[in-house]
Protein backbone atom coordinates (compact mmCIF):
# COMPACT_ATOMS: atom_id res chain seq x y z
CA UNK A 1 0.00 0.00 0.00
CA UNK A 2 3.28 2.41 0.23
CA UNK A 3 4.37 1.54 -3.26
CA UNK A 4 3.99 4.97 -4.56
CA UNK A 5 3.92 3.90 -8.17
CA UNK A 6 2.41 0.02 -8.19
CA UNK A 7 1.96 -2.28 -10.35
CA UNK A 8 -1.65 -2.12 -11.86
CA UNK A 9 -1.69 -5.26 -10.90
CA UNK A 10 -0.76 -4.56 -7.08
CA UNK A 11 -2.99 -1.59 -6.57
CA UNK A 12 -4.57 -1.77 -3.22
CA UNK A 13 -7.26 0.60 -2.00
CA UNK A 14 -7.64 -0.72 1.39
CA UNK A 15 -6.31 -3.31 4.19
CA UNK A 16 -8.79 -5.74 3.66
CA UNK A 17 -9.06 -5.33 -0.04
CA UNK A 18 -5.00 -5.57 -0.40
CA UNK A 19 -5.23 -8.92 1.86
CA UNK A 20 -7.48 -10.26 0.17
CA UNK A 21 -6.17 -9.80 -3.60
CA UNK A 22 -2.90 -10.89 -2.16
CA UNK A 23 -4.46 -13.83 -1.01
CA UNK A 24 -6.50 -14.92 -4.21
CA UNK A 25 -3.67 -14.09 -6.79
CA UNK A 26 -0.04 -14.85 -5.08
CA UNK A 27 -1.34 -17.61 -2.35
CA UNK A 28 -2.34 -18.28 0.75
CA UNK A 29 1.24 -17.54 2.81
CA UNK A 30 2.20 -14.87 0.54
CA UNK A 31 1.09 -12.21 3.39
CA UNK A 32 3.90 -14.27 6.01
CA UNK A 33 6.84 -13.34 3.43
CA UNK A 34 10.16 -12.32 5.21
CA UNK A 35 8.45 -13.62 8.59
CA UNK A 36 11.67 -15.97 9.21
CA UNK A 37 14.16 -13.37 8.89
CA UNK A 38 11.99 -10.79 11.16
CA UNK A 39 11.79 -13.20 13.92
CA UNK A 40 15.53 -14.02 13.49
CA UNK A 41 16.11 -9.94 14.09
CA UNK A 42 13.87 -9.34 16.69
CA UNK A 43 14.96 -11.76 19.63
CA UNK A 44 18.09 -9.81 20.05
CA UNK A 45 17.20 -6.70 19.27
CA UNK A 46 13.73 -6.40 21.53
CA UNK A 47 16.15 -8.01 24.11
CA UNK A 48 18.80 -4.91 23.70
CA UNK A 49 15.58 -2.84 23.37
CA UNK A 50 14.11 -3.40 26.98
CA UNK A 51 17.37 -4.12 28.88
CA UNK A 52 18.62 -0.77 27.63
CA UNK A 53 15.17 1.39 28.12
CA UNK A 54 14.80 -0.03 32.17
CA UNK A 55 18.28 1.10 32.74
CA UNK A 56 18.10 4.51 31.05
CA UNK A 57 14.99 5.45 32.57
CA UNK A 58 16.23 4.60 35.81
CA UNK A 59 19.40 6.00 35.93
CA UNK A 60 17.86 9.48 34.10
CA UNK A 61 15.16 9.70 36.64
CA UNK A 62 17.53 9.39 39.35
CA UNK A 63 19.71 12.22 37.96
CA UNK A 64 16.26 14.51 37.59
CA UNK A 65 15.44 13.82 40.47
CA UNK A 66 11.93 12.94 39.86
CA UNK A 67 10.02 10.91 41.95
CA UNK A 68 8.18 8.75 39.86
CA UNK A 69 8.20 8.57 36.75
CA UNK A 70 9.83 11.88 34.14
CA UNK A 71 8.17 12.22 30.75
CA UNK A 72 11.12 13.38 29.66
CA UNK A 73 13.76 10.73 30.64
CA UNK A 74 10.86 7.92 29.16
CA UNK A 75 10.95 9.90 26.12
CA UNK A 76 15.20 9.33 26.11
CA UNK A 77 15.59 6.61 27.24
CA UNK A 78 13.17 5.28 24.48
CA UNK A 79 15.43 7.02 21.88
CA UNK A 80 18.30 5.55 23.72
CA UNK A 81 16.67 1.87 22.93
CA UNK A 82 15.85 2.40 19.49
CA UNK A 83 19.78 3.31 18.36
CA UNK A 84 20.67 -0.51 19.54
CA UNK A 85 17.13 -1.74 18.57
CA UNK A 86 17.44 -0.75 14.79
CA UNK A 87 20.79 -1.67 14.52
CA UNK A 88 19.41 -4.92 14.32
CA UNK A 89 16.79 -4.50 12.60
CA UNK A 90 17.22 -2.37 9.72
CA UNK A 91 19.08 -5.18 7.79
CA UNK A 92 16.01 -7.48 8.51
CA UNK A 93 13.44 -4.82 7.24
CA UNK A 94 15.51 -4.59 4.12
CA UNK A 95 15.57 -8.22 3.51
CA UNK A 96 11.19 -8.18 4.13
CA UNK A 97 10.38 -5.28 2.50
CA UNK A 98 12.54 -6.95 -0.60
CA UNK A 99 10.70 -9.85 -0.75
CA UNK A 100 7.54 -8.57 0.15
CA UNK A 101 7.47 -6.12 -3.14
CA UNK A 102 4.79 -7.08 -5.74
CA UNK A 103 6.87 -9.66 -8.20
CA UNK A 104 10.05 -9.57 -5.69
CA UNK A 105 12.78 -11.53 -7.48
CA UNK A 106 13.78 -12.95 -4.15
CA UNK A 107 12.75 -16.63 -2.89
CA UNK A 108 14.23 -16.88 0.45
CA UNK A 109 16.13 -14.07 2.82
CA UNK A 110 19.14 -16.41 2.25
CA UNK A 111 18.78 -15.41 -1.40
CA UNK A 112 18.01 -12.02 -0.69
CA UNK A 113 20.89 -11.22 1.21
CA UNK A 114 23.11 -12.65 -1.17
CA UNK A 115 21.32 -10.58 -4.40
CA UNK A 116 21.66 -7.53 -1.90
CA UNK A 117 25.38 -7.70 -0.60
CA UNK A 118 26.37 -8.93 -4.51
CA UNK A 119 24.74 -6.13 -6.23
CA UNK A 120 24.65 -3.31 -3.80
CA UNK A 121 27.14 -4.14 -1.07
CA UNK A 122 26.62 -3.82 2.88
CA UNK A 123 25.57 -0.43 2.65
CA UNK A 124 22.72 -1.24 1.60
CA UNK A 125 21.21 -3.04 4.94
CA UNK A 126 21.47 0.73 6.34
CA UNK A 127 21.01 2.92 3.48
CA UNK A 128 17.92 3.57 5.31
CA UNK A 129 19.12 3.53 8.96
CA UNK A 130 19.03 7.08 9.46
CA UNK A 131 15.71 7.82 8.10
CA UNK A 132 14.73 4.77 10.69
CA UNK A 133 16.36 6.36 13.42
CA UNK A 134 14.27 9.48 12.49
CA UNK A 135 10.97 8.08 12.63
CA UNK A 136 11.55 5.33 15.24
CA UNK A 137 13.03 8.22 18.10
CA UNK A 138 10.29 10.47 17.68
CA UNK A 139 8.40 6.97 17.56
CA UNK A 140 9.55 5.46 20.32
CA UNK A 141 9.54 8.85 22.52
CA UNK A 142 5.76 9.17 21.51
CA UNK A 143 5.15 5.34 22.36
CA UNK A 144 7.16 5.46 25.89
CA UNK A 145 5.57 8.38 27.04
CA UNK A 146 2.26 7.65 26.35
CA UNK A 147 2.21 4.01 27.40
CA UNK A 148 4.18 5.10 30.79
CA UNK A 149 1.56 8.32 31.31
CA UNK A 150 -1.26 5.71 30.49
CA UNK A 151 -0.03 3.20 33.17
CA UNK A 152 -0.16 6.37 35.50
CA UNK A 153 -3.66 6.65 35.25
CA UNK A 154 -5.15 2.90 35.10
CA UNK A 155 -2.30 1.23 36.77
CA UNK A 156 -0.83 3.95 39.09
CA UNK A 157 0.71 1.19 41.77
CA UNK A 158 2.09 -0.52 39.02
CA UNK A 159 1.87 -3.90 40.01
CA UNK A 160 1.43 -6.27 37.38
CA UNK A 161 -1.94 -5.87 35.72
CA UNK A 162 -2.34 -7.67 32.05
CA UNK A 163 -5.15 -5.61 31.05
CA UNK A 164 -3.78 -2.59 31.66
CA UNK A 165 -0.73 -3.43 29.76
CA UNK A 166 -2.90 -4.63 27.20
CA UNK A 167 -4.75 -1.24 26.90
CA UNK A 168 -1.67 1.26 27.47
CA UNK A 169 0.81 -0.65 24.99
CA UNK A 170 -2.13 -0.73 22.34
CA UNK A 171 -2.95 2.51 22.12
CA UNK A 172 0.52 4.37 22.63
CA UNK A 173 1.84 2.13 19.56
CA UNK A 174 -1.33 3.45 17.68
CA UNK A 175 -0.74 6.95 18.53
CA UNK A 176 2.75 6.82 17.44
CA UNK A 177 2.62 4.49 14.27
CA UNK A 178 -0.26 7.15 12.94
CA UNK A 179 2.29 10.32 13.79
CA UNK A 180 5.56 8.50 11.99
CA UNK A 181 3.56 7.37 8.91
CA UNK A 182 5.48 9.88 6.88
CA UNK A 183 8.94 9.11 7.88
CA UNK A 184 7.94 4.98 7.58
CA UNK A 185 6.48 6.02 3.55
CA UNK A 186 10.04 7.38 3.19
CA UNK A 187 11.67 4.77 4.68
CA UNK A 188 10.22 1.79 2.87
CA UNK A 189 11.13 4.11 -0.44
CA UNK A 190 14.85 4.09 0.41
CA UNK A 191 14.70 0.27 1.75
CA UNK A 192 12.74 -1.11 -1.60
CA UNK A 193 14.23 1.50 -3.92
CA UNK A 194 11.28 0.83 -6.37
CA UNK A 195 12.02 1.13 -9.71
CA UNK A 196 9.10 2.31 -11.66
CA UNK A 197 8.63 5.19 -9.17
CA UNK A 198 12.24 5.91 -9.40
CA UNK A 199 12.16 5.85 -13.20
CA UNK A 200 9.19 8.56 -12.84
CA UNK A 201 10.50 10.87 -10.67
CA UNK A 202 14.19 10.91 -13.35
CA UNK A 203 16.02 9.46 -10.59
CA UNK A 204 19.15 7.46 -12.07
CA UNK A 205 21.15 4.95 -10.24
CA UNK A 206 20.11 4.82 -6.37
CA UNK A 207 17.93 6.85 -3.89
CA UNK A 208 19.68 7.77 -0.71
CA UNK A 209 18.63 10.33 2.18
CA UNK A 210 15.58 10.80 4.03
CA UNK A 211 15.39 14.64 2.19
CA UNK A 212 15.35 13.05 -1.30
CA UNK A 213 13.02 10.49 -0.14
CA UNK A 214 11.00 13.19 1.17
CA UNK A 215 11.02 15.55 -2.10
CA UNK A 216 10.63 12.00 -4.30
CA UNK A 217 7.35 10.98 -2.04
CA UNK A 218 5.89 14.79 -2.51
CA UNK A 219 7.09 14.95 -5.89
CA UNK A 220 4.81 11.52 -7.37
CA UNK A 221 2.05 11.69 -4.85
CA UNK A 222 1.91 15.13 -3.33
CA UNK A 223 0.98 15.71 0.58
CA UNK A 224 -1.53 12.00 0.53
CA UNK A 225 1.71 10.12 -0.68
CA UNK A 226 2.64 10.41 3.26
CA UNK A 227 -0.06 8.95 4.65
CA UNK A 228 -0.14 5.53 2.37
CA UNK A 229 -0.82 2.50 4.43
CA UNK A 230 -1.50 4.86 7.73
CA UNK A 231 -4.86 2.33 7.99
CA UNK A 232 -2.53 -0.96 7.72
CA UNK A 233 0.52 0.63 9.71
CA UNK A 234 -2.12 1.49 12.93
CA UNK A 235 -3.84 -2.00 12.50
CA UNK A 236 -0.20 -3.70 12.48
CA UNK A 237 1.33 -1.77 15.73
CA UNK A 238 -2.10 -1.94 17.89
CA UNK A 239 -1.56 -5.40 18.22
CA UNK A 240 2.20 -5.16 18.14
CA UNK A 241 2.64 -3.20 20.73
CA UNK A 242 -0.37 -4.54 23.34
CA UNK A 243 1.25 -8.14 22.86
CA UNK A 244 5.30 -6.72 23.36
CA UNK A 245 4.20 -5.09 26.60
CA UNK A 246 1.97 -7.61 28.10
CA UNK A 247 4.71 -10.26 27.52
CA UNK A 248 7.85 -8.42 28.74
CA UNK A 249 5.19 -7.16 31.55
CA UNK A 250 4.63 -10.76 32.11
CA UNK A 251 8.10 -12.14 32.47
CA UNK A 252 9.52 -9.06 34.15
CA UNK A 253 6.91 -9.55 36.93
CA UNK A 254 7.39 -13.56 36.75
CA UNK A 255 11.13 -13.31 36.79
CA UNK A 256 11.54 -10.70 39.95
CA UNK A 257 8.66 -12.64 41.62
CA UNK A 258 10.80 -15.90 41.48
CA UNK A 259 13.95 -13.86 42.45
CA UNK A 260 12.29 -12.47 45.36
CA UNK A 261 11.08 -16.01 46.65
CA UNK A 262 14.32 -17.80 45.89
CA UNK A 263 16.25 -14.71 47.48
CA UNK A 264 17.82 -16.26 51.02
CA UNK A 265 16.74 -14.58 54.35
CA UNK A 266 19.90 -12.97 56.24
Amino acid sequence: MQSLNPDPKAHYTSVYGALKKIIRTEGFWRPLRGLNVMMMGAGPAHAMYFACYENMKRTLNAVFHHQGNSHLANGIAGSMATLLHDAVMNPAEVVKQRMQMYNSPHRSALSCIRTVWGTEGLGAFYRSYTTQLTMNIPFQSIHFITYEFLQEQINPYRGYNPQSHIISGGLAGALAAAATTPLDVCKTLLNTQENMALNLANISGRLSGMANAFRTVYQLNGLPGYFKGVQARVIYQMPSTAISWSVYEFFKYFLTKHKLENRTPY
